[in-house]
């Protein structure tokens, strides 16, 4: 029989990256893209949004019984009432849980909207998600102020992540012919707008992940005997290739769009790098989040 354990890991693979894509999204279209291409996209992504409702959906109702599972005696545990009932009211995973199905409902009341409250129910809905990530695992391993402090990183953490993240599929969407040709004038002040706002973005996740690092371990995961700080330091060395492809795309590419034919091509094939290594960077959050520290 399959570990619940693992299972739990994928459950935690597909919370994070639903919840983080769908606020990434849902907040670069609503802060940054004006209509009518805000609309033109946010259809677009319409089959997206709906596969990762489900995902999210699916992944948080069988959080629970797996979570009982783990601290209980094994699957039979999984389904006795009482246990899921303890777990859901008496721990601190239980108080996310709750966060998150009233957030999921969020989601899925946004399908019958309009254009505009689907779009803020689902920044509204996705973000809470993520905010109740801050009540469990590392963050809460602190007490008191330190404890508070810890928190609040790391909800601003995952925001920043989520809205690094979540951004670049609509970047790789706007960069493409259809859009240029059809909105030139607006894709290029959405591009300037992103990359100004994307400056603070990325030096948020720097710092909150480097202040997260120093509160849960005390120093940088130098210590490779541990797999959580082995993890932890490839995650790193991701996040920095990440950053350094968004460097040269700002910096050495787009002055020279003009100039050169393919720097729009290579554009777009680093930025769907930066998606891939999003994505792995996703794996080892989740893989992380199952680990102790040291």
């Amino acid at each position: 029989m399959i570990s619940s354990t693992l299972l739990l890991g994928l459950c935690r693979l597909s919370v994070d990256g639903a919840a983080l894509f769908l606020w990434g999204a849902s907040l670069t279209l609503l802060v940054l893209v004006a209509e009518p291409l805000r609309s033109h996209l946010w259809q677009r992504l319409a089959g997206w949004r709906r596969f990762l409702y489900g995902l999210l959906f699916i992944a948080v109702l069988s959080s629970l019984p797996l979570q009982a599972s783990i601290l209980g005696d094994g699957w039979a545990d999984a389904w006795r009432f009482d246990m899921l009932a303890a777990v859901a009211n008496g721990t601190s995973i239980g108080t996310a849980w709750w966060f998150q199905l009233v957030a999921v409902s969020l989601l899925l009341l946004s399908v019958t909207q309009s254009d505009r409250m689907r779009l803020l129910a689902c920044l509204g809905g996705s973000g809470i998600v993520l905010a109740s990530l801050a009540l469990t695992g590392h963050a809460v391993m602190n007490e008191g102020g330190e404890g508070l402090l810890h928190q609040a990183n790391d909800l601003l953490h995952v925001w920043s992540v989520g809205a690094w993240m979540g951004a670049l599929p609509i970047v790789l969407l706007i960069l493409s012919g259809q859009y240029r040709c059809a909105y030139p004038e607006l894709v290029s002040v959405i591009l300037r707008r992103f990359s100004n706002v994307g400056h603070a973005v990325v030096a948020l996740v720097l710092l909150t992940g480097l202040v997260n690092t120093i509160l849960i371990l005390g120093r940088l995961p130098l210590d490779f005997h541990f797999r959580y700080q082995a993890l932890l330091t490839i995650k790193i060395m991701v996040a920095g290739f990440m950053v350094a492809i968004a460097v040269f795309n700002r910096y050495v590419l787009v002055p020279t769009m003009r100039q050169q034919r393919n720097a729009l091509h290579r554009i777009r094939l680093l930025t769907m790098a930066e998606i891939l290594l999003s994505c792995f960077a996703l794996v080892l959050l989740a893989w992380l989040g199952m680990l102790q520290p040291n």
